[in-house]
């Protein structure tokens, strides 16, 4: 059975509209690294999407650690903890 805590991830994610990966993942420990990709038509500030994305992980009571462009083809690198 899939993790209540990745399916929630994956909830926020999808209704966010971003494109992710899980980078690495920690089920024991509820601890998750995350590649954010913009759609090729959002037109959103990354800024304003990463503010999005972070409202949704606080209010779900999550650690929330973001890097913004941190490498060619990723626009957001995010370390969550629940």
């Amino acid at each position: 059975m899939e993790n209540s805590e990745r399916k929630l991830i994956q909830e926020i994610l999808n209704t966010v509209d971003v494109l992710y990966d899980f980078e690495h993942t920690d089920d024991d420990n509820k601890e998750y690294t995350l590649v954010l990709h913009r759609q090729d038509n959002d037109e959103r500030p990354l800024e304003e999407v990463n503010s999005e994305i972070k409202n949704y992980f606080k209010e779900a009571d999550f650690s929330y650690e973001e890097q913004l462009n941190p490498n060619e083809g990723v626009d957001i690198r995010v370390e969550i903890k629940r």
